[in-house]
């Protein structure tokens, strides 16, 4: 049974986006709804990840500081691993698990609340490609937006490293700066944006199937808020795991 209802929603998942995935009726509408999603699902979450980053990439210069305690490893290797660790997965994965709890939510929660509040079927009757018209937007917008978080994420995220290298013990800000330069693979950089790229796409195509298809009323809204956060949290994971392979090794 539980197969058949993954089978099933897998399948109105595809539909869904076949759906949306259509050309405009209107490129000038569409352009107006790109442009307030991106300030809504992007701009809005600039805060957040600056502040979230900044006090990740201190814990972790400091964690790491605290677990060198071998004469025999260099004190520029705290540099080096904070570099590696926010670049190569917190700044991508760890940060879109947790946009996936600010924008997934609010994205099931918008479409949600217009389909139970009939909405949706208005623009139906009136003619409008509801999905394309609510949808598309929200998925290219955070696509699109989702490499400058990223990259405000790498850089705020070893800005806090920096700072902790002033203020702990353990490490000198030469020695952490020497490790940031040490083996450096731009690569990495690229990476991460591609990966988070896929991640927007999971984010906001699942926050908006699971609002879409909502049934019954604002309890239910809630419900498909909270399992949008949940399944973007586990395929976002999944598609980590498939990436990685692929593309490091």
């Amino acid at each position: 049974m539980e197969k058949a209802s993954a089978l099933h929603r897998l399948g109105e998942y595809l539909l869904l986006m076949k759906k949306s995935f259509t050309a405009p009726t209107s490129w000038s509408m569409f352009f107006k709804q790109l442009i307030r999603e991106i300030y809504k699902l992007g701009v809005d979450s600039i805060w957040i990840v600056i502040i979230i980053s900044i006090f990740i990439g201190t814990v972790i210069a400091i964690q790491i500081s605290l677990n060198i305690t071998s004469p025999m490893i260099p004190k520029f290797t705290i540099g080096f691993t904070t570099r590696e660790i926010i670049l190569l997965e917190f700044s991508s994965s760890i940060m879109c698990l947790i946009l996936a709890g600010k924008v997934g939510s609010s994205i099931a929660s918008e479409i949600g609340t217009m389909r139970v509040t009939e909405q949706i079927d208005a623009l139906e009757i009136m003619g409008v490609n509801s999905a394309n018209f609510l949808i598309m937007p929200k998925i290219i917008a955070l696509m699109l937006f989702i490499p400058f978080l990223v990259i405000f994420s790498m850089f705020t995220g070893i800005l806090g490293g920096i700072m902790a290298s002033y203020v702990a013990g353990g490490m000198t800000p030469s020695s952490f700066e020497y490790g940031l330069q040490y083996y450096f693979n731009p690569f990495y950089i690229w990476y991460s944006i591609i990966k988070s790229v896929v991640y927007a796409f999971i984010i906001s195509s699942i926050s908006s199937y699971f609002g879409y298809l909502v049934k019954g009323g604002s309890l239910e809204v809630g419900k498909a808020s909270t399992n949008s956060v949940v399944m973007s949290s586990i395929m976002i994971l999944f598609a980590d795991v498939i990436l990685t392979h692929l593309m490091l090794t």
